[in-house]
């Protein structure tokens, strides 16, 4: 009988052994993967599982990167909301991203709140001189607004930032007319 008991104690410190190196592997894994790029809790859990982790492994690891600092979704979102504001994007290109990386949206309020109500208005604008270069034709424009879209500008504001395109030509010209 006293075998027996050795046996299954073995067996116990085998599987407890295995655990270990697993989840050892699986840190050392999220670990060389943020080495590289930055991710939210959510891109690295799918990374994770991608690579072979098990689910729980994978969650496992996640919460241990989240102790220890190495992921934080809410800086990460504050990142994100930066990023794509300094490149001149609209309000829901930004949320599309935070969205697409799996950011909780209890966190995109206060990632959002650093942005300025004009900041759009004023990127939109800037995006509509360099894209039309002095242009008024109607053509140019319509794809200069649609582009304004797709950038995560709504429609209304990209009417808005064309009304305001249109207004600054018309006051250059006035003023190369009087010179």
């Amino acid at each position: 009988m006293m075998g027996n008991d050795s046996a299954g104690k073995d067996c116990k410190e085998c599987e407890e052994a295995l655990e270990s190196s697993t989840q050892s592997r699986s840190r050392m894994r999220a670990i060389r993967t943020l080495g590289s790029r930055y991710l939210s809790s959510a891109e690295m859990e799918k990374r994770l599982i991608k690579k072979g982790e098990s689910e729980e492994t994978a969650q496992d690891t996640v919460q241990w990167l989240e102790d220890i600092g190495a992921v934080n979704d809410s800086e990460f979102a504050a990142a994100i909301v930066r990023h794509y504001s300094s490149k001149g994007y609209g309000l829901a290109r930004i949320k599309d991203e935070l969205y697409k990386r799996g950011i909780k949206r209890d966190l995109w309020e206060d990632a959002l709140a650093g942005l300025e109500a004009d900041a759009f208005d004023e990127a939109a604008h800037q995006f509509l001189e360099k894209k039309l270069r002095g242009s008024s034709d109607k053509d140019d424009l319509r794809r200069a607004m649609d582009a304004l879209c797709r950038r995560g500008f709504g429609y209304e504001e990209a009417r808005s930032a064309v009304n305001r395109y249109m207004e600054d030509l018309g006051n250059t010209e006035e003023n190369e007319d009087a010179e």
